[in-house]
Parts: structure tokens; sequence; C-alpha cells
């Protein structure tokens, strides 16, 4: 797959001042060369060619942030624009200076002459925001263990390694975010051929069955090009009984199911949610009831138990046995953190919990989890989703990058899939495949309105999923999906939004080297 080339990265400096947060309370740190300690804190700056390695030390104590700050002065009409920690939620946009609010992971400053960029490289042992101020730049590594304070013991904890970048003349602030997002992931995890197909989610929503997915797989499937990239019907909730191992009557043998999707001539791929708990699983092996959950009967594993890890990489290999080709995995985040993306502005999770082993950080524990599933799947190709972009890329091919769009509410679809693509589309075979979700091809949306998202997807270069509702799929919606499996299935250069500075659902694209404008009202 095409990756952007990426531009040469500058040194940041070492920060003004360093504090760190334990038991509640913020103590600054004191500085004696590229060191800063206070009492058992340690924190150690050094310059590895152009990225600042950040190391961490606090032997005997909990630690729960860790803030750095830099003295900057910012152009008064400047503005910024950050990432999010796992999905987006309709909330990204270039934001004024004197708008604070944080920026996960990186941040992108424009002054109408130039881009600055700043941010943490992918694979970071804690979850990093940068806050901007007019006469600062702070950047908080959280290193939270579950919703306490990490015991690190006596080990040393690389924190992260931030690198810097500045667009060059004339380019454009997207090609800018393009290039840095290739900066900071060194080794990302691509499909070998661009990837596209079906999937059940936005008109089954869960009442699916085998009969309904080898249908809709057949009707899908002639429209889909003939040649080696063939299309994915993927299976989504609904398959399952609360054992992720087991299906339950609606569809029988899964590797029935797989062999059948293969003979129609798609690949087949399949959902799964791998800290949900069996209900009537031991408590033992179940992370704490969070503030807010007690009344919910949902429950979830502790990834951080060796017999829950063991399981969930049996459940992932038993996958490729059945013989799917994708993995779907979803809520992990939110089953670990018990907040969704769009709640952690404040704090990643309630306070007051934590897992089995208290010595990883929330970061730590979800790497770990991230390659459980990594080493199970072997070949098959791994889609996130609701989980955290920073930490996926390099291990998954693809990544599910907003929230849900629609097969019923078509202002979901401008929202989360169209902001979305506007703004994470940078990360495009940069960090992993980025997908936007599907297309709901229902009665309940108009078709006028769905082609529109259709083509997007289509000629973005980014996956292309669609949900088709068999009683709105005429010849007219075979037509057209014929003509975009065409072109999602072959390789294209990448979609620019070109008004992404001032609208949060961008209208006017470069696609395919012609200007594109869009309606989303």
């Amino acid at each position: 797959m095409q990756r952007a080339v990426a531009g040469p990265a500058e040194a940041l400096d070492l920060p003004g001042s360093v504090s760190v947060l334990s038991d509640g309370q913020w103590t600054v740190l004191q500085r004696s060369g590229d060191r800063w300690a206070g009492g058992p804190f340690e924190v150690s700056l050094q310059h590895t060619g152009p990225a600042l390695d950040i190391r961490l030390r606090a032997p005997g104590k909990e630690l729960e942030k860790v803030k750095l700050t830099w003295e900057r002065i910012f152009d008064a009409g400047a503005r910024f624009l950050g990432d999010q920690w796992e999905r987006s939620y309709g909330d990204l946009q270039w934001s004024p200076i004197t708008a604070p609010r944080k920026a996960p992971w990186y941040i992108l400053i424009n002054d109408g002459r130039e881009t600055v960029c700043v941010g943490v490289k992918t694979g970071a042992r804690t979850i990093a925001d940068w806050e901007v101020a007019p006469r600062e730049l702070n950047l908080v590594l959280d290193t939270h263990s579950g919703g306490a304070g990490v015991l690190l013991g006596d080990r040393t904890l690389h924190a992260a390694s931030v690198v810097t970048m500045k667009g060059r003349p004339g380019e454009t602030p997207f090609a800018t975010d393009h290039r840095f997002c290739r900066l900071l992931c060194d080794s990302p995890r691509l499909p070998a051929l661009p990837v596209y197909g079906i999937n059940d989610w936005y008109f089954a929503y869960g009442n699916n069955s085998r009969q309904l997915i080898l249908e809709t797989t057949k009707s899908m499937a002639g429209l889909a090009p003939d040649n080696r990239n063939r299309p994915f019907s993927v299976i989504d909730d609904g398959w399952e009984t609360d054992d992720f191992q087991r299906p339950n009557a609606k569809f029988g043998d899964m590797s029935a199911v797989a062999a059948e999707i293969k003979n129609i001539g798609m690949r087949p791929g399949l959902w799964t949610r791998p800290l949900l708990a069996k209900e009537k699983e031991s408590v033992t092996r179940l992370l704490p009831v969070r503030k807010g959950q007690e009344d919910s009967k949902e429950r979830y594993l502790d990834p951080t138990i060796p017999e829950n890890d063991e399981r969930i990489a049996e459940t992932i290999a038993l996958y490729r046995n059945w013989g799917f080709e994708m993995v779907k995995h979803d809520y992990s985040t939110y089953d670990l953190l018990g907040r969704w993306g769009s709640r952690m502005n404040e704090e990643l999770t309630v306070p007051g919990w934590h897992c089995y082993d208290r010595s990883l950080t929330n970061a730590e524990i979800i790497l770990r989890l991230y390659r459980t599933i990594r080493k199970a799947a072997g070949p098959l190709y791994i889609i996130g989703c609701n989980t955290m972009s920073h930490l996926s890329a390099g291990l998954f091919e693809l990544n599910r990058i907003g929230d849900d769009t629609s097969g019923r509410e078509w202002p979901r679809v401008g929202k989360y899939g169209v902001n979305t693509m506007g703004f994470r589309l940078p990360q495009h075979n940069t960090f992993y495949a980025a997908d936007g979700d599907c297309v709901g091809v229902t009665t309940q949306i108009p078709w006028t309105k769905n082609r529109q998202w259709m083509q997007l997807l289509a000629e973005s270069s980014a996956p292309l999923f669609i949900s088709a509702q068999p009683e709105a799929i005429g010849q007219e919606q075979k037509a057209y999906i014929k003509q975009c499996f065409a072109m999602a299935a072959r390789v294209q250069p990448l979609g620019e939004p070109l008004d992404w500075l001032t609208q949060p659902q961008p209208e006017k694209w470069r696609l395919n080297g012609r200007v594109v404008k869009f309606d989303w009202s």
C-alpha cells in the first residue's frame, strides 16, 4: 500500500518545567541537567536523534500523571487541531488558541502562514494529551493503572517519545498532517490491497442469521470487480451466545458459514467483543464494578489476569481455525475504562479502582491486550473498533476512526462519518487503513444522501463497507455499488478536504484529482 513520505523531524527543546501528580497532589520537580527530580520521583529527558524520550521513575509511590510545560507565544489568530483517544465523536475541528481543549496524542498549530506539529509517537506506554494556551504548551502523560496511580516499583518506564515537524512552504495543513502522521508511526501494519466489502450491522442491528448473511453476500458478490482483490463479508454482532467461542442456533457451524462465504466469492470476517464476560463468569476473573455500572448486567474480564489473556488468545485463534480472514474486535476501551472517548475530556475513567496487576499503566494494559489479539490472529486482518488509535497503529491493519454512523438517522452520518473522514484521514496508510464506517443503505435514509457518503468513501482511498438492506437495493443502487466497489478495490490517491479549516463536516473535497462538492444537510 502507498504511504506518505515524512518530512524531517526537528528536535524539541527541553521543557521549562516538569511536575507530577501523586495522591491527588501536584509536585513541581527540580531540574538538574536533563533530569527533573523531587522526593521519589524522577523524570529524565534525552534526545535520541530527533525524538525527545521521556522516562519516569517513582519507586514506592503511586504515579497518576506527569506534566511537561514549554513556554510558547502563539499568534492570537492561530488555531489548533488535535486527535482523539479512540474513535472521534463528531467533535474534531480547528479551534482558536483562546478556546483551550485537550488534544490527544498530537497537535497541529496553524497561524495562517505555516503549520507546526508536535506529537507523541505511536505505541507510547502512557496516554498523552496536549493542552495549549496563548503563552504555553503542555504535554500531560496519564500514568494511571485503572483509576489509581500506577505502582512502577523499581522499574523505569519509557513513557513516550515526542517529535515535532513544520509544514513545507506552500503545503496545505492537510498534507502536513499526513506527513506528520507518517513520522509518528515507524512501522504501520497495512493491508496488502485496499479493503472493501459488506457488513450487516446497519440494517440488521444484531437481528442477523446464517441465511440472511449468505443471501446478502450472494447479492453483493456479483457486484465486485473480477480481480484478485475480493471483497469481505463481515458478520457483525448477533452470531454469538454469551460465550464468544460458541455460535447461537441461528448460525450453527461457523466453519461452514465461513466456507460458504468463500464459495460465494467473498472473504469472511467476524465481529467479537474480547473483554465481555460470560453470564456466570467467576468473579475472580472480572474487573471491579465501577461507579455508574452498578445497575448494568454486563461484566468485563480483567485483561491483566493471565487466564483471561490466554482465553482471549484461544478465542481469536479459534476464528482463524474456523476459516475467517478478518476479525473486528469491539468495545475494549469502554469495557476496560468504563467510558467512551467522548467522556474522557476530564479523566479517562472514574477514580478508585484498579486491575489485578497494578504495575502496568492503562496504556501498557491496552498494548498487551492488542498484542495478544495480534499474535493469535496470525495472518488474519484485524479491525479495531473502540480501540485507542495511537496504540492500534502498527498492530492492526484497520481501525474504525469514528463513532457509529447509521442506517436509520442521516444526521449521524454527517456528524460521525464525514467529520471523522475529514479530520482523521491523514492517518490512512500512515497508522493503519482508516475505516470511516459503513454506508447503511436502507429504506430509512434517502438514497440521494447515502449515494454521496458512498462516493466519499469509495474515492477517498480508505476502506469502503456497505450495509445493504435487501429491500433498499434496486437496479440503480446495484449499478452504483458496482461502480464504487471497482474504485475501492484499487489503489487511489488520498482524498483531501478543502474546507476543513472552517467546516466540521467538510463539503468540498479533492477526489482523484478533481474537486467534488457534497451536500450533507
